[in-house]
C-alpha cells in the first residue's frame, strides 16, 4: 500500500539589503520599502492555489528563506500565520525555521517573531573576521554577529542554527579554526560549516577570488570536523551538525526525499501525487521576478515538471546519501514507488567499491554511505548518475 510521505512548507522572501557575490539564490537587492503587505497577501493566494496538493497531511515543518526573511516586520509574520492556519493544519510538534541576517537584528523585532510562532532561526554569520566579511559582501560586521546570538537567546530561541563558511579567499586553516572555535563558544544546538564554493551567474564566478589549496581545505575540514565532534555536535549530513534531537528537520525532509510546497516569489515545491493515473512527483516553480510574481493579472505558478519514473529512484538516493544515517528501504520504495531492485546495477558496483553499505535500525533496513562512502561522496554518487 502507498504512504504519502511527509509534507514541508517552503516560504521565500526574494529581498535582500545587497546581493552577496557568492549568492546564486533567487534574491533581489530592495529598492526602498518593501511591500511586505501586498506580498503577505500574494502569498496566502499562491497557498489557496496549491491546497489541492495537501492531500490531507499536517505540515510538519516551515522554512522561510529568502533573500533576507528577517527583512519582514513581525506584525506580516503575524499576518502571515493568521492565513496559514486557517488553510493548513500544523503538526503538533511544528519546527518553524527562518533565515536571518546578523545586520538586520533588533530586538523587538525578533521578540515578535518568537510570539509570531516562529521556534527556530538559522543565522547567516559566514565568518566572524572583518576582512572576510568584506571580501564576502556582507551588512554585518563582528560585532553585529555577536550580539545578533545573544539577542536570539534573549528573545527565548533555544533552537537555532549558526550558517559558518571555511575555505574563503585566502583563509589559512588558523583562521577558518578561529571562525568555528568562536562560534562553538556560543554552544548552538545546530551548525552549518560547509565550504565556499563558486557557482554560475554570481560576481565571484565573473570574478574568481583566490581559494584555498586542496591540501589546507583537507586540513581545514579534518581539524574542524574534531573540534566539532568534542564539542558534541554530531555530524548527520554532509556540512549539518547537531547536538542530540536538534537536527534540522525541514532539511531532512528535503533528504528523505519527502514533499514541500513551495510559496513565494521563485519557490521551489516537491510534490507526490498518488491516484488512479498510479504514482507520479511533480516538482513546480513560481515567478521568479518579485515585481511578476506580485503582479494581480499573471499566475503565481511559472513552470511545473512531472519527473520521469526512471529518474525517481536516483534522485531520492542522490538526496539520501547525504544523510550519515542514509533511508530506510522501506521509506525509499513507498516515496518512489518502485523497488530498491530498479538500482540493482549502480548499488553492485557501489558495495563492490566499499561506498555504500546496509544496516539495521530499529528493526528496518537501511541504505547508507559506509566510511570509505563519506569520503568519496562524489565519486558514490556519480554511479547513480551515470547509470
Amino acid at each position: 500500500m502507498y504512504v504519502l510521505p511527509p509534507l514541508s512548507l517552503y516560504i521565500n522572501v526574494p529581498w535582500c539589503v545587497r546581493k552577496c557575490p557568492y549568492c546564486d539564490f533567487n534574491s533581489h537587492e530592495s529598492q526602498g520599502d518593501i511591500p511586505e503587505a501586498d506580498y503577505i497577501t500574494a502569498l496566502i493566494e499562491d497557498l489557496k492555489q496549491d491546497l489541492h496538493w495537501v492531500q490531507g497531511r499536517e505540515i510538519q515543518s516551515i522554512f522561510f528563506g529568502g533573500g533576507t526573511p528577517s527583512l519582514l516586520s513581525a506584525r506580516a509574520y503575524d499576518t502571515l500565520f493568521d492565513g496559514l492556519t486557517r488553510h493548513l493544519s500544523f503538526n503538533d510538534n511544528i519546527e518553524i525555521t527562518l533565515e536571518a541576517n546578523p545586520g538586520t537584528f533588533e530586538a523587538e523585532k525578533f521578540n515578535g517573531y518568537r510570539r509570531a510562532g516562529i521556534n527556530r532561526l538559522s543565522m547567516g554569520i559566514q565568518s566572524f573576521d572583518p576582512e572576510q566579511l568584506k571580501k564576502l559582501g556582507r551588512i554585518h560586521d563582528k560585532e553585529q554577529a555577536l550580539r545578533a546570538i545573544d539577542m536570539a537567546r534573549d528573545a527565548g530561541f533555544d533552537n537555532f542554527n549558526l550558517d559558518l563558511m571555511h575555505g574563503l579567499p585566502d583563509q589559512t586553516p588558523e583562521q577558518a579554526l578561529l571562525d568555528l572555535d568562536t562560534a562553538l563558544a556560543f554552544h548552538p544546538p545546530h551548525l552549518s560549516w560547509y565550504q565556499l564554493t563558486i557557482e554560475p551567474n554570481t560576481d565571484f564566478y565573473k570574478r574568481p577570488p583566490v581559494l584555498p589549496e586542496d591540501d589546507i581545505l583537507w586540513d581545514i575540514q579534518e581539524q574542524g570536523q574534531a573540534r566539532l565532534a568534542e564539542a558534541g555536535l554530531k555530524q548527520y549530513e554532509i556540512s549539518a551538525y547537531a547536538r542530540p534531537g536538534r537536527q534540522a528537520r525541514h532539511n531532512i525532509n528535503y533528504w528523505r526525499f519527502g514533499d514541500y510546497l513551495g510559496i513565494g516569489a521563485g519557490a521551489h515545491g516537491k510534490i507526490t501525487i498518488a491516484g488512479p493515473e498510479g504514482h507520479r512527483v511533480l516538482r513546480s516553480q513560481k515567478a521568479r521576478l518579485p515585481k511578476r510574481y506580485l503582479d494581480q493579472t499573471r499566475q503565481f505558478l511559472s513552470a511545473t515538471d512531472i519527473i520521469a519514473s526512471d529518474d525517481i529512484a536516483f534522485e531520492c538516493m542522490m538526496n539520501a546519501l547525504r544523510l550519515h544515517s542514509g533511508i530506510s528501504i522501506t521509506d525509499f520504495e513507498q516515496r518512489t514507488g518502485v523497488t530498491l531492485d530498479s538500482l540493482s546495477k549502480p548499488m553492485q558496483k557501489a558495495e563492490s567499491l566499499g561506498l555504500i553499505e546496509r544496516a539495521q535500525v530499529n528493526d528496518q533496513d537501511y541504505i547508507r554511505a559506509s566510511e570509505r562512502g563519506k569520503q568519496y561522496l562524489n565519486e558514490l554518487l556519480s554511479l547513480f548518475l551515470t547509470d
